[in-house]
């Protein structure tokens, strides 16, 4: 019977033994771990052709283009000018509706954060009798929950203010 059972020391035994394997691999693997980042920081030889801007540039360009079939191929170096001409040309303002349908109806249809709702003659009241400007300026920099130009970031002051007229002219 006593054969069955362990005695203490042999417990004590395996477990400094089991711990000094794990330390002795942990640190092995420290040390492999070192000699890889060391040895391979800086090891690839850059070629000078590749770090000329011509190469940069192709290497961080549009990754596809777009041709409309039957149409001649153009060349990337014609097509990105014309791609900087329509990026700058300015684009058409909003009237207030669309303005309303894709920024504001979110919070001004639902109520969400308490915001009034569009037609309601009661909750509108007080904010109509400060005028259009105090409530343009109220959208503008935010108020409440609703965060600076209700969201819409690239609306411009006058896109904001057709909004607010169309939301007034309904809530009268």
């Amino acid at each position: 019977m006593s054969a069955a059972q362990p005695n203490a020391s042999s417990n004590a035994v395996s477990l400094a033994i089991w711990i000094a394997v794990g330390t002795v691999a942990l640190v092995i693997g420290i040390i492999m771990l070192t000699r890889l980042a060391v040895s391979s920081y800086g090891s690839r030889s850059l070629d000078p052709a590749a770090m000329t801007p011509e190469a940069l540039a192709a290497r961080i360009g549009p990754v596809a283009k777009v041709q409309l079939e039957g149409a001649a191929p153009v060349a990337a170096a014609a097509a990105a000018p014309k791609v900087a001409a329509v990026a700058a040309a300015p684009a058409k303002a909003k009237d207030g509706k669309s303005v309303y349908d894709t920024v504001c109806m979110a919070c001004h249809m639902t109520g969400a954060a308490n915001a009034p709702k569009l037609g309601d003659k009661a909750a509108w009241a007080p904010r109509i009798k400060t005028g259009n400007d105090a409530l343009v300026a109220s959208v503008i920099k935010g108020k409440g929950a609703m965060p600076p130009k209700g969201g819409g970031t690239a609306l411009s002051d006058a896109e904001i203010k057709a909004a607010v007229e169309y939301i007034v002219a309904q809530s009268k």
